[in-house]
């Protein structure tokens, strides 16, 4: 048996001990700085990166990706980095990268435009790109609603957003010579300009947007009359010949001119947009409005009523009265007649006329009955006269004639017909007629005698032998005269004793 108290060896005691930090190793180090640095670099980057923007464009015409800039008032504020053609295949989406700070201005109407040489009209811009390139240009929006994704203009807005001043719509039947950025005048001053021009959905008349700029814009009321001021205005009268234009551009590029009579209320200015009618010349603009017009149809039985359109005076007395509304001619086939139904709006107390001695104690339309006939019944008649020999223009004459033939109104017609007669012109172009065919008649006897008289000379005629045998005779008696002659020289004694024989 083993012993019990045998000693077993002494083990030592386990204990933990802590393991020994290893110190970080250099070659640790450089990775590490180079990350922390490229962290630093990224962020910086991103934080001095403004934001990116889309704006769509009709071509790529002057958009070069990493090359065309966005810039404000002359200030570089962004620089397109790509170009591609849209999912619809026709237009071409620049994406841009903003500067930084430029946030606050992306907003919903903030505007942008390819700027590059153009001439509108009169106006030429853009010329600085023919050095620096094409850029973009920026109008800043007033909206308070963010955006990145824009639709560029076709062309630069005409006036920029902080201009002072306001807009107005001109309404006209015809647009003539005016254009975008056609200049506007105020007594000759330029005042501001137009904006654009389109069709109305009714296709009658073009609204015309034009800007009128500050201080001239409080000039504008209710009453202020706009007329288009393009080419040059020749008027001659007894004064003399008179020319007025605005401005040699409003010669060659069309302009328009407003003013407010001076005459009537002062009315605050007018609202912008609001809508004011465009007129072709100063003196429509200025003209009275109607005030109690009638209107009656004129029917001249003539050969031509070339020269006479719409807008013809009428007068009487040499004053106006009235003007010529529409012109029909039109051709029987089965009398073979010719005739021009005209009709005209009289209106007098328009143009200023009085009426004296007229009672005012009856109904206003029987009272224009009832002067119209007694007026008709001393002999008022409508007719033609030349109111230009240069532009042969007619206008509407109304006087009395007292030897004329009794006529009456029907006034159950409308618009009730007032008698006519002949004008002074066709009487004129009657006689010309007239002498014309006389003198061709007499200048058909002449050739006629003429051939008579060829027909004598020609060779071998009676009187051509007549005449050769006449000259013979005249030249033997021609030749006994000269015989005679030179013997009465060397016998003058003859006369008186007569021929006595030959000398020796």
């Amino acid at each position: 048996m083993p012993e019990k108290d045998q000693s077993l060896p002494k083990v030592p005691e386990s204990r933990v001990v802590p393991k020994k930090r290893t110190r970080l190793s250099l070659v640790w180090i450089i990775p590490i700085v180079a990350a922390v640095a490229g962290v630093w670099v990224a962020v910086t980057k991103i934080m001095s990166e403004g934001p990116k923007i889309t704006i769509t464009f009709q071509s790529a015409e002057g958009l070069e990706a990493g090359k065309t800039k966005v810039q404000y008032n002359g200030l570089h504020v962004g620089t397109v980095t790509a170009v591609r053609l849209a999912d619809d295949h026709h237009h071409v989406i620049a994406t841009a990268q903003m500067d930084p700070k430029t946030e606050a201005f992306l907003v919903k109407d903030t505007k942008f435009w390819v700027v590059r040489p153009r001439m509108n009209g009169l106006n030429i811009s853009g010329l600085s790109t023919l050095i620096s390139g094409n850029y973009i240009g920026v109008e800043l929006g007033q909206s308070k609603e963010s955006e990145h994704s824009f639709i560029a203009l076709d062309n630069p807005p005409m006036v920029a957003g902080d201009t002072p001043g306001r807009f107005f719509m001109l309404k006209t039947p015809e647009l003539g010579s005016i254009g975008e950025g056609a200049p506007i005048y105020f007594r000759r001053l330029p005042a501001g300009q137009v904006v654009s021009y389109e069709l109305d959905q009714g296709g009658q008349f073009l609204n015309v947007k034009v800007f009128v700029q500050a201080p001239y814009d409080q000039y504008v009321n209710p009453n202020t009359r706009f007329w288009q001021a393009s080419g040059v205005d020749m008027s001659l009268s007894a004064t003399g010949l008179r020319v007025q234009t605005e401005s040699l551009m409003s010669i060659l590029a069309g302009g328009i001119a407003f003013e407010t009579p001076a005459a009537g209320p002062l009315l605050p200015p007018a609202e912008p947009n609001t809508v004011f009618t465009l007129f072709n010349d100063r003196a429509g603009a200025f003209r009275p409005p109607a005030r109690d017009p009638y209107t009656f149809l004129l029917v001249f039985k003539q050969s031509s009523v070339r020269g006479l359109a719409p807008g013809a005076p009428v007068e009487i007395g040499g004053v106006a009265i009235g003007e010529v509304t529409d012109v029909s001619p039109q051709f029987d086939a089965k009398t073979l007649e010719f005739s021009a139904p005209v009709t005209v709006s009289v209106d007098p107390q328009r143009y200023g006329i009085k009426f004296l001695n007229v009672p005012g104690d009856e109904d206003a339309t029987l009272r224009h009955r009832r002067v119209m006939d007694i007026l008709v019944a001393h002999g008022l008649r409508a007719h033609l006269k030349t109111g230009n020999l240069l532009t042969g223009s007619l206008y509407v004459a109304v006087d009395l004639f007292p030897d004329a033939p009794p006529v009456s109104l029907d006034w159950s017609q409308n618009p009730v017909e007032l008698p006519t007669m002949p004008g002074k012109t066709e009487e004129i172009e009657k006689s010309v007629a007239d002498l014309l065919k006389n003198l061709n008649q007499t200048l058909t006897n002449t050739d006629k005698l003429l051939g008579n008289a060829n027909k004598l000379v020609e060779p071998n005629s009676v009187l051509d032998t007549e005449l050769d045998n006449l000259l013979k005779e005249g030249g033997g008696a021609a030749r006994s005269l000269r015989l005679l002659a030179d013997y009465l020289e060397r016998h003058p004694e003859a006369l008186i004793r007569g021929k006595t024989g030959e000398a020796k």
